[in-house]
């Protein structure tokens, strides 16, 4: 799917590039499939704010996507290819034989009118959902589950893929987009392909105005702030205060590690997203 680009006739259409959405083959959600739920702005049910540079914004209405696939053996079809303005990959509705409807994560090249099925006596084609142990070593696969009949939790973004490696006893291991090796169960689910809407990479936004529209409000930058609002806030000048770059609170960011050493899934860990292998003790 390429993106659109403009003629610089104004300061920001310079720069902006927009996704054509020629896929999009329907332009309403499906009724039975969403709802709505109100905007924090950021704040808690106190009205306290705790997550900065976040208000107003589009309406958006839930898309409630099936990421459990759990309708084994019955036969699907995909009656359309639909945007969601919540995340970056598009949706692919789909209409089972006993007339139930749910949305999925739409992969590379699913066209309406594909038959999908899941379980695991499907077939290992595109869009169909089936449990590690009976994918083929080297496919591309997405929406992996971490935990069986959890549903899918990782691999779920535009252009996402994972492969699977080998398999060995219950386990298989699988290389994640970031490079991560990891050994998950064999029974957990995953669907055959790579997601959809791989260009979403090169849209850029190109004005503030497009940020606001999807709720991201502006924030000051640390140093053009005073001391009382910040460490790093005050002095003559252009200054960093000469320390590591801190949150308002004084909490180290940038290269900070916030994994939890003692986490219990390190041991399913083989090789880092950094490529160095993981130590088990």
């Amino acid at each position: 799917m390429p993106v659109k680009v403009y003629r610089p006739l104004t300061p920001s259409t310079r720069y902006i590039t927009v996704a054509s959405f020629d896929e999009i083959t329907k332009t309403k959600p499906e009724k039975s499939l969403v709802f709505t739920r109100k905007k924090t702005g950021g704040r808690n049910c106190y009205g306290r704010i705790t997550s900065r540079g976040i208000g107003r914004g589009n309406k958006q209405k839930i898309r409630n996507v099936d990421f459990k696939r759990n309708k084994h053996g019955i036969e699907a079809a995909v009656i359309a290819i639909e945007y969601d303005p919540r995340r970056t990959a598009r949706l692919a509705l789909l209409e089972y034989k006993d007339g139930e409807k749910r949305y999925i994560i739409a992969p590379v090249d699913l066209q309406v009118g594909a038959k999908l099925m899941s379980g695991p006596t499907a077939a290992p084609e595109l869009g169909n959902s089936l449990p590690l142990r009976s994918v083929p070593i080297g496919v591309p696969i997405h929406n992996l589950e971490l935990i069986p009949g959890k549903g899918a939790q990782v691999v779920r973004t535009a252009g996402g893929s994972a492969t699977l490696m080998s398999r060995d006893e219950s386990y298989a291991q699988i290389r994640l987009p970031s490079g991560e090796i990891r050994k998950i169960n064999l029974n957990c689910y995953a669907t055959i392909g790579q997601v959809g809407n791989t260009e979403h990479e090169n849209v850029v936004l190109g004005k503030a105005g497009r940020s606001r529209h999807r709720g991201i409000r502006p924030l000051s930058r640390a140093v053009a702030k005073n001391p009382v609002d910040h460490p790093m806030g005050g002095g003559a000048g252009k200054t960093s205060g000469g320390g590591h770059p801190v949150t308002p609170w004084g909490v180290i960011t940038k290269g900070y590690k916030t994994r939890n050493k003692r986490k219990l899934s390190n041991r399913f860990i083989l090789v880092r997203r950094d490529g160095r292998p993981m130590k088990h003790k």
